[in-house]
């Protein structure tokens, strides 16, 4: 296998191993659990709330310091045992290498042409780390204790990392050392840098990310401590801050699901050498090989010898990337921003717009996507909008008119409006909103734009002032659409254009159709995993953890081969 392992306990910076009595530990931790686990903060209170609940981790990480089990030299002094071993276990390993791309970091390259959808890479289940096999490991008797861990397989994730990366002669070892130290993930950013994204649509979602990292943290720092079945666990005698943080980020920016043995049900997995290669646009061209048990990926593309082997990830916005991968995407075709929308239970009209929203398969109260290109909002999001602007007398005809029940099929159809007065409405909302929502940020695009070129600018600020960025231009791009869609419907109204009419041979017509906007409402399967989700008022207890699509959102998923 090449070197053996290399493991060490982390050195403080005074040279001797950190000491911190277990009463004195504890106290902290159960103020962090407290303060975690505490009603959500006022309206404009978030980011008070976040400083203090960094600010007793910053105290924790201090007492830790020199605790946490580290590798010695660098990632790139452990590839070559990743690549033997994936060899011994029969992955494929012919035809690319693990290589520094630079500011993409490292990726795969090529060492020979590569065709468009040949089978390039393969790994067998028994390389992966799963669910299962925490379940099969030191963690079982934990696990099967332990409702939390039983109920997020990316969190019982992190704990197998842990655990095996603690073992020198674990089976994973040759991947969890090819691992990086360090993420760039927002758990990794300074005060200061977290900061520079106060006022965007991203900010709430890092806050949380970090919050609910820490509230996880103190609850299984006084689990291992406490709980019986955690007597054997390596992690006993130290459990940082820093590995919690670390073992997160490694499973939120690489956990991916695959079917279990049987085909029955999805797991959770970590995927050793696939995980290696880069995001760019495609198609997913990775899949889940039940006959031969193992994942399997096929070129996105023809690659000559030395190119970069890429593969796409999905269906992200920047903020995705940035929040769960730790990186901004420049050309990302499927950028979008979050806008939360809702009827007031107050209005007047609320129940009837709630019936015909309802009979969309719409929540009265949802969160949708502004999209980076044209149209900038789904079919979803218009039929939404149309409801939201409808009057008394429109909303009557959808509820009880000539066909009220078929027309409901047409909410989402931008071929149909509800008339030219609801058009107006819908697109000078869209308009007005997103106008209102550029003013909640603090620098100007061109502002931005000065900063990002500034030479001394870290890293991280650099991606979150892009993140920053981008918000503002999709939103521009939104208020400019919403006032050329006015413009326009204002000037059908004053010619007095005739309403296009709703025949039922529309029907098969917009069941057909691929476009996105001619899709029955009803029907149409959502492409954003958050648009249209009801917004839900977060449980403030010790269990409230980011459910596994928000926590650690896979980066494709698979489909199966039989």
């Amino acid at each position: 296998m090449g070197k053996k392992s290399r493991v060490k306990t982390q050195k403080s910076g005074s040279g001797a191993t950190a000491v911190v009595s277990s009463k004195e530990m504890m106290n902290f931790i159960s103020e962090l659990l407290q303060k975690c686990s505490s009603a959500a903060p006022s309206a404009g209170k978030e980011w008070e709330e976040y400083i203090q609940i960094r600010g007793l981790v910053e105290k924790i990480r201090k007492k830790q310091k020199g605790l946490s089990i580290v590798f010695e030299g660098s990632r790139e002094d452990y590839f070559t045992d990743l690549m033997s071993w994936a060899e011994e276990n029969n992955a494929s390993c012919d035809g690319f290498m693990v290589t520094n791309f630079g500011t993409e970091g490292y990726g795969l390259r090529a060492t020979r042409d590569i065709k468009a959808e040949e089978l390039f890479l393969w790994i067998p289940r028994k390389m992966l780390m799963t669910v299962e096999s925490a379940q099969n490991s030191v963690l079982g008797p934990l696990y099967s204790q332990d409702r939390i861990l039983q109920a997020m397989g990316n969190v019982t994730l992190a704990f197998h990392l842990l655990c095996e990366r603690a073992d020198p002669v674990s089976f994973w070892q040759p991947y969890i050392r090819s691992l990086p130290q360090e993420y760039d993930t927002p758990l990794y950013y300074k005060q200061e840098e977290v900061e520079l994204l106060l006022g965007t649509q991203a900010v709430q979602d890092i806050l949380n990310q970090y919050k609910n990292t820490a509230r996880q943290y103190a609850y299984f720092y006084k689990l291992i401590q406490t709980h019986p079945a955690a007597s054997k666990l390596p992690l006993k005698d130290s459990f940082t801050f820093d590995d919690y943080r670390w073992a997160v980020s490694s499973v939120m920016t690489r956990q991916n699901q695959i079917p279990t043995e049987d085909g029955s049900r999805v797991t959770l997995a970590l995927i050793p050498l696939w995980d290696m290669c880069n995001h760019t646009n495609g198609l997913i061209t990775t899949g889940y090989n039940l006959e031969d048990d193992r994942c399997e990926c096929v070129a996105l593309q023809d690659y000559k010898e030395n190119e970069q082997i890429y593969i796409f990830y999905g269906t992200r916005s920047n903020a995705e990337f940035v929040i769960h991968n730790g990186f901004f995407f420049q050309d990302n075709a499927h950028d979008r921003v979050k806008i939360k929308l809702g009827v007031s239970k107050s209005e007047r009209l609320y129940a009837m717009k709630a019936e015909v929203l309802a009979r969309a398969g719409i929540p009265a109260s949802c969160i949708f996507a502004l999209h980076c290109n044209e149209p900038p909002i789904s079919a979803q999001l218009l039929a939404f909008l149309r409801v939201f602007c409808m009057t008394e007398e429109e909303l009557k005809d959808y509820l009880l008119g000539d066909r009220a029940i078929n027309k409901i099929f047409t909410l989402g159809n931008s071929e149909f409006p509800v008339s030219w007065e609801n058009e107006i409405k819908l697109w000078t909302f869209l308009e007005t909103r997103a106008a209102l929502l550029l003013k909640t940020y603090k620098t100007t695009s061109e502002e931005d734009q000065s900063l990002l070129e500034k030479p001394d600018l870290s890293l991280h600020s650099r991606v979150v002032i892009q993140l920053r960025q981008a918000e503002k231009q999709i939103l521009e791009k939104a208020s400019a659409s919403g006032r050329a869609k006015r413009l326009h419907f204002e000037k059908k109204l004053e010619e007095g254009a005739p309403l296009p009419r709703y025949e039922e041979s529309d029907i098969a017509l917009l069941e057909n159709t691929g476009a996105d906007a001619k899709l029955p409402i009803i029907l149409r399967k959502l492409e954003e995993v958050e648009e249209g989700q009801e917004i839900q008022v977060e449980e403030h207890n010790v269990f409230c953890f980011l459910n596994e699509s928000e926590f650690y959102p896979q980066i494709v998923h698979f489909f199966l081969i039989r």
